[in-house]
């Protein structure tokens, strides 16, 4: 049955709009069934990519010295950390693919616990693990987790992030891979009893205890608090790799006191001699985390115990030039995209390097001073007809200086 359509209603839902569009045929469609059309062909082309997407099988699985192989392209140095990472994640994935047997022989799960100082690499070496086996990967504060009911976010936020990672898909978010940075800001504050509730310290550390071991979460995909009225997902941690970091700043002290090393007599002293006392943390073992503020239930959920060195000149110098991401071949691309051939001289790069160890920021350090050397000549070269433009080592110092000196002044 036909019926004459007035150029005031949707030929699909049938609203009248003053805002249409007019197909060939006399059609009519609004600006409200366009999006939902849209939403939908955004929604079936996510599936077909997921469809598409190869599932991890033991014969396509990188092996650990592969992925090993792979962050050494983008992580300079710290190769017991990359050797213990590769094989956490390699066990972690065979878990997952595991044969059922007649045997009984379940593999347990292992997360994982990177202790460094910052600007050592902690974050980069999660994210570049997601990045080669191609599954969701979320990273989140613990310093804004609290205890349920109080301000701060719950535990279970955790999750959400992974949730977007995986576009919502629940059975991709299941096989991914968290990381909790800042998992030393959630320490016990004092071993003495309180009157007052550890809300974002053992607090939180208790409420992470099921989600590190394996259990089904109730999440709320928008954030629990702004949006009462919405569904929870159901999310099952137990295949869902946790990786924490943090840079548990005073643990040197737990050690040392755990080794003897500030001990008096002739065998403490000889004792004492067997240890690098400038690089206590190649000695952390996990009396020492408990000691530092963890609870002993969420030191046994991260068996993996793994350090990072802290970066010296050589592992900085390198850090600027060679893995694919470096700092100084993200400048020369920037640059290069305005038909700029960006050069560092390496008395430039040396005195960038020198200023870093100085400042102790490792290599966040050398981002922030390559950012201070080339800010004026991000502004000022673009544009102007140079074809080429070399960073020497005076303007390295006449930047540098200038940029720290504006810092002083305002603190």
């Amino acid at each position: 049955m036909s019926k004459k359509k007035d150029k005031d209603v949707c030929s699909f839902c049938g609203k009248e709009t003053p805002y249409l569009f007019e197909g060939e045929d006399g059609a009519y469609i609004c600006y409200d069934c366009i999006e939902n059309g849209h939403q939908i062909l955004e929604d079936a082309k996510r599936q077909q990519q997921s469809a598409a997407e190869k599932p991890l099988d033991l014969k396509s699985l990188p092996t650990p010295s592969a992925i090993k192989a792979f962050l050494d392209q983008y992580v300079i140095g710290q190769d017991s950390a990359k050797r213990n990472l590769s094989v956490a994640v390699y066990n972690h994935y065979k878990r997952l693919l595991q044969p059922v047997d007649d045997n009984g022989v379940e593999i347990e799960k292992s997360n994982i616990i990177l202790v460094g100082s910052t600007g050592t690499g902690k974050t980069l070496l999660a994210r570049s693990i997601a990045k080669m086996l191609q599954v969701p990967f979320a990273i989140v504060d613990a310093t804004v987790l609290t205890e349920a009911g109080y301000v701060g976010e719950d535990v279970e936020s955790l999750l959400v992030r992974l949730l977007e990672a995986s576009d919502y898909d629940v059975k991709r978010a299941e096989r991914g891979i968290v990381f909790i940075d800042e998992i030393d800001k959630i320490a016990r504050k004092s071993d003495n009893p309180s009157i007052t509730r550890d809300v974002s310290g053992e607090g939180v550390q208790q409420g992470l205890l099921k989600l590190l071991e394996g259990t089904v979460v109730n999440v709320p995909p928008k954030g629990g608090r702004k949006h009462p009225e919405q569904e929870f997902v159901h999310v099952d941690t137990r295949n869902i790799l946790f990786i924490c970091g943090g840079a548990f700043d005073g643990i040197e002290r737990k050690i040392a006191q755990r080794l003897n090393t500030q001990t008096v007599g002739f065998d403490a002293m000889q004792q004492s001699a067997r240890y690098d006392k400038n690089d206590l943390l190649q000695y952390v073992a996990p009396q020492d985390l408990k000691s530092f503020g963890l609870i002993p239930e969420i030191v046994g959920r991260l068996p993996i115990l793994t350090y990072l060195k802290p970066l010296d000149r050589e592992a900085l110098r390198r850090i600027l030039t060679e893995p694919k991401n470096a700092i100084v071949k993200q400048y020369e691309k920037l640059l290069g995209m305005d038909g700029v051939a960006l050069t560092f001289t390496p008395e430039a790069l040396d005195y960038i390097v020198d200023k870093a160890v100085e400042y102790k920021l490792g290599a966040r350090g050398l981002r922030s001073l390559t950012e201070t050397v080339m800010m004026d000549v991000m502004f000022e070269v673009p544009g102007q007809g140079v074809t080429h433009f070399e960073v020497t080592r005076a303007l390295a110092e006449e930047k540098i200086s200038k940029g720290m000196g504006v810092m002083r002044n305002q603190v």
